[in-house]
C-alpha cells in the first residue's frame, strides 16, 4: 500500500489549520507542521499557534517543540520529520503537514541539500559584519564568491537577495567551505517513501489581506505586546527575526508609537502573504481551491487522486 503526504500550502491567514484538522478527523492521522516559527515555545501569539481547542482535536506535531535558544535549522527540520512521519506511515498510509514555510514544505517534499557544518566564529563573524554593514554587503560577498548563484537568485528570485537570514547563510557556506554555495545544491536526493497530495488555498487579494488585518487586531487584543516584551531582551536572536516582534521591538526601543506598530505588523505581514504566494505558486502538481471550498469536495478530490495512483501501480 502506498503512504500519502497530504500537504496543506498557501499564504498566512488563510485557513490552512483548520482544513488540516478536519482532514486529520477525516482520515484519522496526525498533522505535522511546517511553519518555522511555530517550533518555538516562547512565542505563541504571535506566531498564530493553533488553540488549545484545535490541538486537542488532532495529533500535532513540531508544534512549540523547541525553543528559541536553540539552533535549529531546516535541515534539522527534514530529518526529524521523515523520521517521524515513517513512524506515523506504521500507524495510517495517509498523513498531514500543513504550513507556510515554503523552503521546509520543499524540504520535506523533494530533499534538502547536504551542507557540511560550519565553524561558529565565520557564523559570528558574518552576523556582525551585517549588523554594521548592512545586506548589501552579504550581497556583494555573494556576487564575489559566487557569481553563478547571485545572477541566478537576481533573475528567478530577486526577493531572497533582500533576506538577510538567507544571504548570511549563502555566504557562510562559501567562506566557511572555500566553495561557491551553487556546488552543494541539487545533489542526488534520497527517495522518499510517500507519495505527495499538494493541497493550495487561496482567496482574493482584497479577503486575504482584510484577514490578515483582522488576525493582527486579534492577536494585539490576545497579549501579543506583552508575549513580545518578555522576549525583546533576546531581539538578536534569530527566531525573532519574526514580522510581529520586529515591529514591537522598534516600539519597545521608542522609535515608533504603538499604533504605528501595529500598522507596520499589518503591512509587513502583508508583504510576506505575497511572497509566500509567489514562492507557492511556483510548486508542482499542487492544485489550488478556493479557500471557502466545501471540506468535503476537497476530501473528495483527495480520495480520487488515491484511487488513481492505486490503479495505476
Amino acid at each position: 500500500m502506498e503512504n500519502y503526504l497530504i500537504t496543506i500550502i498557501g499564504p498566512t491567514a488563510i485557513g490552512k489549520t483548520s482544513l488540516s484538522i478536519a482532514l486529520a478527523q477525516h482520515y484519522n492521522c496526525a498533522i505535522l507542521s511546517c511553519d518555522s516559527r511555530q517550533f518555538f515555545k516562547e512565542m505563541s501569539i504571535g506566531t498564530a499557534v493553533p488553540n488549545h481547542i484545535e490541538l486537542s482535536s488532532a495529533t500535532h506535531h513540531f508544534i512549540q517543540n523547541k525553543s528559541v535558544f536553540e539552533r535549529y535549522s531546516v535541515g534539522d527540520f527534514e530529518k526529524e520529520a521523515l523520521a517521524k512521519l515513517d513512524e506515523l506511515f506504521l500507524k495510517s498510509n495517509v498523513q498531514i503537514m500543513v504550513g507556510g514555510s515554503g523552503l521546509y514544505v520543499d524540504a520535506v517534499l523533494k530533499g534538502f541539500d547536504d551542507f557540511p557544518e560550519i565553524d561558529s566564529k565565520i557564523r559570528t563573524e558574518i552576523h556582525s559584519k551585517y549588523d554594521t554593514s548592512g545586506i548589501e554587503n552579504l550581497q556583494k560577498t555573494l556576487q564575489e564568491l559566487d557569481p553563478d548563484y547571485y545572477n541566478k537568485l537576481l533573475s528567478e528570485n530577486p526577493q531572497t537577495l533582500q533576506n538577510p537570514q538567507r544571504m548570511k547563510r549563502f555566504v557562510e557556506i562559501c567562506l566557511g567551505t572555500g566553495k561557491p554555495y551553487s556546488s552543494f545544491i541539487n545533489q542526488k536526493k534520497n527517495n522518499r517513501t510517500f507519495i505527495p497530495i499538494i493541497i493550495g488555498l487561496e482567496a482574493d487579494r482584497d479577503v486575504l489581506y482584510d484577514r490578515i488585518n483582522q488576525r493582527v487586531d486579534s492577536m494585539i487584543g490576545e497579549g501579543l505586546l506583552a508575549e513580545a516584551e518578555k522576549l525583546y531582551p533576546y531581539r538578536q536572536l534569530n527566531a525573532l527575526q519574526t514580522v510581529g516582534y520586529r515591529e514591537l521591538f522598534d516600539y519597545f526601543d521608542g522609535t515608533i508609537t504603538l499604533n504605528f506598530a501595529i500598522e507596520e505588523i499589518k503591512k509587513n505581514t502583508r508583504r510576506f502573504a505575497k511572497r509566500q504566494l509567489t514562492w507557492f505558486k511556483r510548486t508542482e502538481n499542487a492544485t489550488w481551491f478556493d479557500y471557502l471550498m466545501d471540506r468535503k469536495k476537497i476530501i473528495h478530490f483527495i480520495d480520487g487522486q488515491i484511487r488513481n495512483t492505486n490503479s495505476s501501480t
